[in-house]
């Protein structure tokens, strides 16, 4: 019995070693299938009309991350303040960018980390702000049999990409790998 468990020991450290890079580069490309269009389609909802849409987001922008806000205002998005337009404007280009650099491997685990307070702070709004607290079916529950709930199951997993993304960095083909080799400089063969 100990010999086979030696076999399957060693088996998987080999695996281990020869597919280092293999777990992060799998992440990546999950959350380009899965989540990179949701993010993106998203985020162009917020954008203003014509060239200055990055900075000047559209009332649809003020009404999907302060809905509270927005109606106590009447929906005038004028009586809103400076630090909404700001966190507005941020959390716009954040959802531009940060799944860009996560789907290239580019601070990889720095983008990661950014997409993990996002989606925090995006279930949080969707939770609070949009009431979505009261619907047991749109929360969910952890260790039930349903595994579609929108907040706990699917948030769960999209948080898991992104822990493993900041634990092991940006796997092979990652632009950081690239950098990185560009940035360390190469030692001189001995004479």
């Amino acid at each position: 019995m100990t010999r086979l468990f030696m076999l399957y020991q060693d088996a998987a450290d080999w695996l281990e070693i020869r597919t280092t890079g293999l777990l992060p580069l799998l992440a990546r490309l999950t959350f380009a299938a899965t989540l990179l269009v949701y993010f993106w389609s998203s985020a162009r909802t917020k954008l203003g009309d014509g060239l200055f849409g990055l900075i000047i987001p559209s009332d649809g922008a003020y009404a999907q991350i302060f809905p509270r806000q927005l109606e106590a205002a009447g929906y005038d998005t004028s009586q809103l303040g400076i630090l909404h337009w700001a966190v507005t404007v941020a959390g716009t280009w954040a959802e531009f960018l940060l799944p860009l650099l996560v789907v290239l491997g580019l601070a990889t685990r720095l983008a990661a980390l950014g997409m993990i307070g996002f989606v925090v702070v995006q279930s949080l709004t969707d939770l609070y702000g949009h009431g979505a607290i009261a619907h047991d079916e749109t929360v969910g529950a952890l260790f039930d049999r349903m595994p579609d709930a929108m907040i706990l199951d699917q948030r769960l997993l999209w948080m898991f990409l992104m822990a493993t993304l900041v634990l092991k960095g940006g796997g092979w083909l990652a632009l950081d790998r690239g950098l990185s080799r560009l940035a360390t400089p190469r030692q001189s063969p001995a004479l």
